[in-house]
């Protein structure tokens, strides 16, 4: 039960669950900003997983 709610429970800090989080922090260590050149979301996808 414990897994379940680590991943399916947003975080009190800032409001994101886990999936976003690493997604979120994939699109930084590729420079994927607004101000960027746009990249498809399978590419963010694929270097994530």
């Amino acid at each position: 039960m414990s897994v379940i709610a680590s991943r399916a429970l947003p975080d009190t800090r800032d409001g994101f669950k886990p999936v976003l989080r690493r997604i979120l922090f994939g699109m930084y260590q590729m420079n994927n900003f607004s101000n960027q050149k746009h990249k498809k979301s399978a590419r963010i996808v694929g270097d994530v997983m």
